[in-house]
């Protein structure tokens, strides 16, 4: 998985990339990256296939300054975090770990 972030001159934005890893793409039909950003709407940000790199992303732009929670849905059940993000957090529930990204 990937986290790229590009930080805008002008305005206090990031637009960061979230990425799956190209195995993934054989072990699902969908994804998507939800979080802290969008209210956790698991159909708000689905995540494309680049026909160049066979990888599936998406691209968010992120007020700057602030942490944010987020996780990868797959197929409407799995959830998966991403190895890049800044730090992980156990979630209320004490299940599992949220991501974070820090901007």
């Amino acid at each position: 998985m990937a986290i790229i972030k590009e930080y805008q001159k002008d305005i206090n934005i990031c637009k960061v990339t979230f990425t799956l890893p190209h195995y993934f793409d054989e072990s699902f039909e969908k994804a998507s990256v939800v979080g802290e950003f969008n209210n956790w709407d698991v159909n708000a940000n689905p995540l494309e296939k680049n026909e160049k790199t066979g990888l599936y992303s998406v691209i968010l732009e992120l007020e700057g300054g602030k942490e944010y929670k987020f996780r990868y849905l797959v197929d409407g059940k799995t959830w998966l975090n991403d190895d890049e993000a800044d730090r992980f957090e156990t979630t209320p529930f004490g299940d599992s770990d949220n991501c974070i990204i820090i901007l």
